[in-house]
């Protein structure tokens, strides 16, 4: 039973220091901002572009959209901090930050795999590429990686804001994340670090194990192929892609894959700026900016307003 006496918890934030807050204020808004743009641009222009109505798009797409929804759940309200000082939320709001950020968190995860697994259909097994990839396919994928999401988010909230909380509500963190709660516990939390542990190690090793795979044959085939120009194309393509993974997984491995007792809270905040406001900007850039189709519906979409304000 819940016994807990707290109506409210106090975010510590990035930082006390008062001549950082409005530098703080303007970068994270200016990140935010971009965040939106972004994204949202991105799923309009594929909306609106015909030619990019297929699968690798489809995902991308929901790519956009849950990055938009998971920096939204965090970053309002630490630019709101920073610029008020106002470091207070409520025990609703903080259960309900956390339970959109992990449900997110988590259905990233399953996209990057689900994209890996559609590039490897893509350049792999290129003639049977409609065959593997058919809009029943996408759509039991996306389903899926929302139900894993929200599953675990679900039972993760559960078992999170069933303990009590009565010593402290000082949370050090810049939002509502699991260890940093976990911390100010009165109650065993035994049961919840093996849940947490068991399910961030499951989420890794099966969506990393998928995504590997892939790319290992698509490296495969990238060797095989007989023009330069290609080979260094999809190399590029690759390392882009692993870039962004290797970035949000490791700071899931760092933050998850270690009981909460030996987090260095203060590191973990500087991680925490990497997956819960870094990536969600730059995954646009790194996934769709660099790729010519994406130019050039851009470049059509930019042309008719253009066109229709002149």
């Amino acid at each position: 039973e819940n016994t807990s006496e707290v109506t409210e918890f106090i975010l510590m934030g990035l930082t006390d220091a008062v001549e950082l807050q409005v530098p703080l204020f303007l970068i994270f808004t200016f990140i935010y901002f971009n965040t939106l743009v972004r994204n949202l641009g991105m799923i309009m222009l594929i909306l609106l572009d015909s030619r990019l109505h297929s699968p690798m798009y489809f995902f991308l797409s929901n790519l956009s959209l849950v990055d938009c929804v998971y920096a939204s759940a965090v970053t309002p309200k630490v630019i709101v901090g920073f610029l008020t000082g106002d470091k207070i939320i409520s025990y609703n709001a903080c259960a309900a930050q956390m339970f959109f950020f992990v449900a997110f968190e988590v259905i990233e995860s399953f996209l990057l795999a689900s994209m890996a697994f559609d590039r490897h259909a893509a350049v792999c097994k290129p003639l049977h590429y409609t065959t593997t990839m058919t809009s029943t396919v996408c759509a039991l994928l996306i389903i899926g990686s929302y139900g894993c999401g929200l599953l675990q988010s679900s039972i993760l909230l559960a078992l999170t804001f069933h303990l009590s909380f009565c010593h402290s509500n000082v949370v050090n963190q810049f939002f509502c994340d699991i260890p940093p709660l976990l911390a100010l516990s009165c109650s065993d939390t035994y049961i919840n670090e093996i849940v947490l542990f068991t399910l961030a190690a499951c989420n890794v090793f099966f969506t990393l194990l998928v995504i590997l795979n892939s790319y290992l044959f698509i490296f495969i085939a990238i060797l095989r192929m007989h023009s330069a120009e290609g080979r260094k194309k999809a190399f590029s393509t690759c390392a882009s892609h692993l870039t962004t993974v290797s970035v949000l997984y490791g700071t899931i491995i760092f933050m998850y894959l270690q009981p909460s007792s030996s987090h260095p809270m203060d590191t973990d905040k500087v991680a925490s700026v990497f997956y819960t406001m870094i990536i969600p900007t730059l995954n646009p850039l790194v996934y769709s900016l660099r790729n010519k189709e994406v130019k050039n519906a851009f470049k059509k979409v930019a042309e008719k307003v253009k066109s229709s304000l002149g």
